[in-house]
């Protein structure tokens, strides 16, 4: 098997410890991106990265620092790859930011999808990892929006923004999982995430 990292011993020397880290943390997220946390082990990554398992326990001190590390760089990677664009209307942002989302969790729903049931079953570490993910997430709706024009900021409209994000993640996770057995288009699923937020802060400012 060719080493997915690739490099030759003379060019892996010249790598800074911390340089080797960051490398050996881009590997573990595309080996996460299609295999669950559980299956991601130190000797997966230590046969495909060509080093020992000695060295990534070097670097990582066990397979729970590990893991660790690796969420926390794909939970980056997600807030990341779905920064909305700089300028155009908060609604419209917002749609190329939900777009983005869902690109994201088909390239990586199994590494997602464990850091949604590790948050969901108690997991300490990742429910923080996912709450700040999520927090970042629907933060920037009202940093994009600090006009108020789609969503004003208030406590009742945070928690029915994280309730909403919550909404969004089932729908997503369900409809990747089997999109090709869904009645549901792809555009018919962003136009459903897209126009329920606004409908929902709607029935808060018309409860009748």
């Amino acid at each position: 098997m060719v080493p997915v990292s690739a490099t030759t011993s003379s060019a892996r020397t010249r790598l800074t410890p911390e340089q080797r880290r960051e490398q050996l943390l881009d590997l573990g997220v595309r080996l996460l991106a299609s295999r669950s946390l559980d299956e991601l082990s130190i000797d997966l990554l230590a046969e495909e990265a060509g080093i020992s398992r000695g060295l990534l326990y070097h670097y990582f001190g066990n397979k729970h620092d590990f893991h660790e590390a690796v969420v926390r760089r794909a939970a980056d990677d997600l807030i990341a790859q779905t920064a909305p664009p700089a300028g155009g209307e908060p609604l419209e942002r917002m749609s190329r930011s939900m777009a983005a989302y869902l690109e994201y969790v088909e390239a990586n729903y199994e590494g997602y999808l464990s850091l949604v049931k590790g948050a969901a079953g108690g997991n300490p570490t990742l429910r923080l990892i996912y709450d700040e993910a999520l927090g970042a997430l629907t933060g920037r709706i009202f940093a994009e929006d600090a006009q108020g024009e789609l969503i004003p900021d208030t406590p009742v409209t945070r928690l029915l923004v994280r309730g909403w994000a919550v909404m969004v993640e089932d729908m997503v996770l369900t409809w990747v999982a089997d999109p090709a057995g869904s009645a549901v288009t792809r555009e018919e699923l962003l136009a459903l995430i897209g126009g329920s937020l606004p409908t929902l802060v709607g029935a808060l400012a018309d409860p009748a």
